[in-house]
């Protein structure tokens, strides 16, 4: 149509830290360092906002270097993902000393409109061979402390661990006036009620849109509870995956070649990024049975009224 505006996304969940966005797998460099070519691919695919994850003291501080970088464009999260957790008992001078880094790091770059949430925090059940339950739900409990102290909205993490997780959110939830976040979900349509009801919002992506008992989940999530992301470099929509028989007229993304193939402007097989977030919302918009420019709106608004992303005001 005439006058439409231009569709504009934000990715508010992209690791772009991650080594493979330097070039580099497995230790190994493959090809030159090209996030700043990842970024402007975003950008060209109308992803203007990009929120990067911090999952550990180290990531958090490389999303805060990546948003210095790129200022107006990328924001930072702070915080230990819930498989990272032990890092506070191996610390260099203990957990306490952690603590207190990654409340300053924290600090320091919310005054400074870097980190605009607190996360990736959380627990996960499925995978507790990276760290036991026990140290999961204490430095999940210290970190909501942390995030309440700090008045930041939280990015959150939760896999097969719904009655733990709530019974840990819940006593806090007034404290926290913008709630939060649930990124990449994957649970089911009683847990992600249970989310809404608790007043956080819902993050879809690639694999929250795998199999039809995913899309009959995503399909109720409410609009203005709806945000987007594409958890990049994961999470990617495979062919395989129940989403992709809604990406016949899907907009078209830039080419992607093996890693060993690489050149400049191509995206990498395997390796997600800004520049799909279209899909994400194509795939919800014909799930839902709405226009890929409501989805966009709401995840947006969703998205820069908890968020700000640079667009307002995030203090209460």
């Amino acid at each position: 149509m005439a006058g439409q505006k231009p569709l504009r996304y934000a990715d508010v969940g992209i690791n772009l830290g991650d080594p493979v966005f330097r070039g580099t797998y497995h230790g190994k460099q493959a090809h030159e360092d090209d996030l700043a070519d990842v970024i402007q691919r975003g950008l060209n695919a109308g992803c203007t906002k990009m929120m990067v994850t911090g999952s550990n003291l180290v990531e958090s501080q490389n999303a805060i270097s990546i948003s210095k970088q790129y200022s107006g464009t990328c924001f930072a999260t702070v915080g230990v993902h819930p498989c990272s957790t032990q890092d506070f008992d191996n610390y260099q001078g203990g957990s306490e000393k952690f603590l207190q880094d990654l409340k300053q790091l924290a600090l320091d770059a919310k005054a400074n409109g870097e980190a605009v949430a607190f996360g990736e925090i959380g627990l996960d059940w499925d995978r507790l061979f990276l760290s036991p339950k026990e140290t999961q739900l204490k430095y999940f409990e210290v970190q909501l402390d942390l995030a309440i102290e700090l008045q930041l909205p939280l990015f959150l993490h939760m896999r097969s661990c719904n009655d733990e997780f709530t019974a840990l959110v819940r006593p806090r939830l007034e404290k926290l006036p913008k709630r939060g976040l649930v990124h990449s979900f994957t649970g089911t349509a009683e847990e992600m009620k249970s989310l809404v009801d608790l007043g956080f919002d819902i993050g879809i992506n690639g694999c929250s849109l795998k199999t039809e008992e995913n899309l009959a989940v995503v399909k109720e999530v409410p609009l203005d509870r709806l945000q987007i992301e594409t958890d990049g470099p994961w999470c990617e929509i495979r062919p395989s995956h129940a989403s992709s028989q809604y990406l016949k007229d899907a907009p078209a993304i830039p080419k992607a070649v093996k890693k060993e193939k690489w050149q400049r402007g191509l995206m990498v097989k395997g390796r997600n990024e800004p520049a799909t977030i279209p899909l994400v919302a194509h795939v919800l918009a014909r799930v839902k049975g709405i226009t890929v420019e409501e989805v966009c709106d709401a995840a947006w608004t969703n998205s820069t009224t908890m968020f700000g992303l640079g667009e307002g005001a995030t203090s209460d």
